[in-house]
């Protein structure tokens, strides 16, 4: 059921109503994202506080109790300065943007990729290192068109993926109509 096609079908829908959730709605996408960023600072100091306990000695226990302490911390600091966490999380979503455009870009020529999916990974790797480097040079276009600008990306990434779906279907079809059982 969950084969390479339908995933990416999926991955692609889900992309594509994010997008349209955060070009619809900014304001609330980029609170959205600090408050999920300080829930899950909270579920990790709870989840590293676990850890301290169940270690039998006391250097583990002194680690794990201090990235605990930090990971509150950064929950508190996203929730008090919900700004300055929206920066953070502007240079962040940078940084994966320019990591994952420039896997793309890589994955494009790697052997036995067609033409039309190597032009697909090209072109969606550029978007992602375009998206990057416009989020590192004006970090300060605010959290509202970040949250746009994000969505317009996970639309059109979202859409890539919908045709790669499509695309990767026609070969498995053409390829003897049978489809891999698992991703």
């Amino acid at each position: 059921m969950l084969n390479s096609p339908n995933a990416l079908l999926w991955r692609g829908l889900l992309a594509i109503a994010v997008g349209v959730v955060a070009v619809a709605w900014p304001g609330i996408t980029i609170g959205a994202f600090v408050i999920l960023f300080a829930v899950y600072a909270f579920i990790g100091a709870a989840t590293d506080s676990a850890r301290a306990f169940s270690s039998d000695r006391v250097g583990p226990v002194f680690g794990w109790l201090l990235l605990a302490l930090l990971s509150v911390v950064a929950g508190v600091v996203a929730l008090a300065w919900p700004g300055i966490t929206a920066l953070a999380l502007t240079i962040w979503i940078g940084a994966w943007a320019l990591t994952t455009g420039a896997m793309e870009i890589a994955l494009a020529f790697r052997r036995g990729e067609k033409p039309g999916e190597r032009a697909l990974f090209v072109l969606t790797g550029l978007v992602s290192v375009a998206l990057a480097f416009v989020l590192f040079v004006r970090p300060d276009i605010g959290a509202v068109s970040l949250a746009s600008v994000f969505g317009l990306f996970s639309i059109f990434y979202g859409t890539a993926g919908t045709v790669a779906s499509f695309q990767e279907r026609r070969v498995l079809k053409d390829a003897g109509g049978t489809q891999p059982s698992h991703t």
